[in-house]
């Protein structure tokens, strides 16, 4: 029979099996993608240019302690998250890191800084641009994300085809990009290419999860 000291001991043993599994930035950065949507071990290590039997390691690892799943199709391996809880973790580990720690506000400090030239736009005005057709919304993440997840009403231009997809955008409204969040530089590309190009462009620096949980308060 267990005692209660022994089933404590057994509890929080088990909790730090989560900790000991983003214990490795890497593996951070690893769910912080997935949380985009399911991706190849191939797809992962192009992100993350990292080699495959390492990305291959760490995702072996977030498997073993229930964060992660896998399935294979084809001559492929897929892996995403659990659940949406891993998502909902991911978000709170990250306002708990701003919020505390000093190096995590300088950091993005200097990436606000080294954007200035870039204007944004907050939930609430994108929502309100959009339902007045003020604005068009463009996600230029990889199409797969796209698919797995968007904000409704946004159009799929991944960056990398957006040079030559400028002509199908309008010039008479704004156009709003965005991608993976605040960390994310796509977006910030997408913009600089739009007003080079006489566009009014801005940025969202929220990502599909952030616009879930505000519509849910809507």
């Amino acid at each position: 029979m267990y005692n209660e000291r022994n089933l404590k001991d057994l509890l929080y043993q088990e909790f730090a099996r989560i900790g000991k599994s983003i214990s490795s930035p890497k593996r951070i950065e690893l769910l912080d993608l997935l949380s985009q949507g399911p991706k190849t071990v191939e797809a992962l290590t192009k992100a993350t240019t990292m080699s495959v039997a390492n990305v291959s390691q760490h995702l072996q690892t977030l498997s073993n302690s229930k964060l992660v799943k896998s399935k294979k199709k084809g001559n492929y391996v897929i892996y995403e998250l659990v659940d949406v809880g891993v998502t909902e973790f991911l978000n709170s580990l990250r306002t708990l890191s701003e919020n505390q720690l000093v190096e995590v506000q300088k950091i993005k400090q200097e990436f606000m800084n080294s954007n200035l030239d870039v204007n944004g736009v907050s939930l609430e005005e994108l929502k309100e641009k959009m339902e007045s057709g003020e604005a068009i919304l463009i996600d230029v993440r990889p199409k797969e994300e796209f698919n797995e997840s968007h904000i409704p009403g946004a159009v799929s231009i991944p960056i990398e085809e957006l040079n030559e997809k400028l002509a199908s955008l309008p010039k008479n409204c704004e156009v709003v990009a965005y991608c993976r969040g605040c960390y994310c530089l796509m977006a910030v590309e997408a913009v600089q290419l739009l007003n080079s190009h006489g566009y009014n462009a801005f940025r969202l620096d929220k990502d599909v999860n952030e616009w879930n949980q505000f519509a849910e308060t809507k």
